[in-house]
């Protein structure tokens, strides 16, 4: 039973790779190479990250809230004017919102920040790292993120946990990875609805050809990003 396994997922490995976009993986292994450094320093920051203070931590989660829909720049120079004037910390929903005019539902977004400030609070104090540490492992804390943290849906979820360093095994699936996850015919079509189990299935279909390139999850998101935005940014 076991060889019989064996032989099967070989037959699917290869299958697998005969489908790939040989020329397109060549160009992404390309960029890698170029960029190797920037990436490394990224996800070091993200490791790093995780080391910092609650507020800080804090600050890095809220990102994710504000990123639907709306450019990541703009949602970190929004969080950014908010830890400097600390309404992020104590401000109110109407607070907030006159920072938040540079994205998209921010009536919506100043009343989930209000909230998830609430949500990561324990004995009157900001304790986000302690809370998440105390979920479990990555899978398990993004379980707890979508059930509990309103306004994230599974992209924000992976989003949150990759900037705090733990994105080795998630995927952050945006227009930039499926647009580039189609090209290398390692998903055949962008769905047009993502249901939960279709982000977990493009998740594992993207592992497959993480393998495959040599590329880690957490790197190749940010290669993929590279590639159709120029930078390597949050």
């Amino acid at each position: 039973m076991g060889d019989k396994n064996l032989k099967n997922q070989n037959l699917e490995n290869q299958e697998f790779e005969s489908k790939i976009n040989k020329e397109l993986n060549e160009e992404i292994l390309g960029i890698y190479g170029k960029i190797k450094k920037d990436i490394s320093k990224a996800i070091s920051g993200y490791k790093n990250a995780w080391k910092g203070t609650e507020k800080e931590i804090f600050a890095e989660m809220a990102f994710c809230i504000l990123t639907p829909q709306s450019k990541a720049k703009n949602a970190w120079q929004a969080i950014t004017s908010l830890v400097e004037n600390n309404l992020l910390y104590e401000g109110s929903a109407e607070e907030i919102v006159e920072y938040l005019n540079i994205v998209r539902f921010k009536n919506n977004k100043s009343r989930y920040l209000v909230e998830f400030r609430d949500l990561m609070t324990e004995d009157g104090k900001l304790q986000p790292k302690k809370i998440l540490e105390s979920k479990g492992n990555t899978f398990e804390k993004r379980k707890w993120i979508l059930k509990n943290v309103k306004g994230m849906g599974l992209k924000e979820a992976n989003h949150v946990l990759r900037n705090l360093g733990f994105g080795e095994e998630i995927a952050i699936l945006d227009r930039h990875i499926l647009r580039n996850l189609q090209r290398l015919n390692v998903i055949e079509e962008i769905p047009k609805t993502l249901t939960e189990k279709k982000y977990y299935e493009i998740e594992e279909a993207m592992k497959k050809y993480s393998e495959y390139s040599g590329i880690k999850m957490d790197e190749l998101d940010l290669v993929l990003w590279y590639k159709e935005a120029g930078e390597v940014f949050k």
